[in-house]
């Protein structure tokens, strides 16, 4: 059995580890059908098979092989097929055994819709960037409270503030890498979420994509839905492409976990912060479903 996954550590420097793994998924994506072993893995990315694999056991608690079978465009596709979450689907490929992962609870309101009407006009946004095991995370608060998430390349802050400073051009963003990083060191700890301490966010968008956002809010851990069964969920069963432009719009990565909504018949579809980090998501937590 694999070890439990433990917190990120911010003064640990694992700042290289995702363009690592990065590297080692993109080869995955191409070469999956082969399901090619740890050392033509390691080959690709340009280090020792060894190096590979305690990368691996600290970036996501588990063997390459054993992501690898996670993370593959087969087992993407097979996660929907008849409705089957991924833990039943990875029976086959022998990831069975009872969930690791507590359960996600998150504590959530919305903004007024005046507020989202005025652009972000008059709010306060603190943001900072910290570590992830998806590359470095920029995380925007307000109050304390979690308004945005994503995720930047290193050197490349600007382009991501950027990217919540056009969602809400008339708040005021002040940097505070020390709030951002303690909220931040929660959000990849699942033994960090409890019912007695969940973590809180706020969303900031209309009416309608606050409903789907809550609605992504339901698909746990290991699961997986589509377009269309987010519509058939929110009573608009015609409406799944204007759905889509929602789930889109998520502010708030891998929290509110869009990563987890698959196109028809489990098929992989585009990614905000990038398909190559939707892959790795869907893996690292395919990962701790293992028994």
């Amino acid at each position: 059995m694999n070890a439990m996954p433990r917190p990120i550590d911010l003064a640990e420097d694992t700042s290289g580890d995702y363009d690592l793994v990065r590297k080692a998924i993109e080869f995955i994506s191409l070469e999956w059908r082969d399901q090619p072993s740890v050392e033509a893995v390691a080959a690709a990315v340009g280090i020792p098979s060894f190096a590979l694999s305690r990368l691996f056991a600290r970036w996501a608690g588990l063997t390459p092989k054993a992501f690898l079978q996670a993370v593959t465009l087969n087992h993407a596709r097979k996660l929907l097929a008849g409705g089957a979450p991924l833990l039943e689907a990875s029976h086959d490929l022998g990831l069975s055994g009872p969930s690791r992962l507590h359960d996600l609870f998150v504590e959530h309101e919305a903004m007024t819709p005046g507020a989202f009407a005025r652009r972000g006009e008059g709010l306060l946004l603190r943001w900072g960037v910290a570590p992830s095991p998806f590359g470095p995370a920029l995380a925007v608060l307000h109050e304390g409270r979690l308004a945005g998430l994503g995720f930047v390349d290193p050197g490349d802050e600007a382009s991501g503030l950027a990217d919540f400073e056009r969602r809400w051009p008339g708040a005021r963003f002040e940097e505070d890498t020390e709030a951002a990083a303690a909220v931040l060191s929660r959000v990849f700890d699942p033994t960090a979420f409890t019912a007695g301490k969940p973590l809180r966010v706020v969303f900031i968008g209309t009416d309608f994509e606050i409903r789907v956002w809550e609605a992504l809010l339901d698909v746990r851990p290991g699961a997986a839905t589509t377009y269309a069964a987010l519509a058939e969920k929110l009573g608009r069963p015609k409406a799944a492409r204007a759905i889509g432009g929602a789930v889109g719009r998520n502010p708030i990565s891998f929290v509110v976990p869009c990563h987890r909504v698959l196109g028809k018949g489990g098929a992989l579809t585009g990614y905000h912060w990038g398909l190559t980090r939707k892959r790795a998501m869907l893996g690292w937590e395919a990962g701790r479903t293992q028994g």
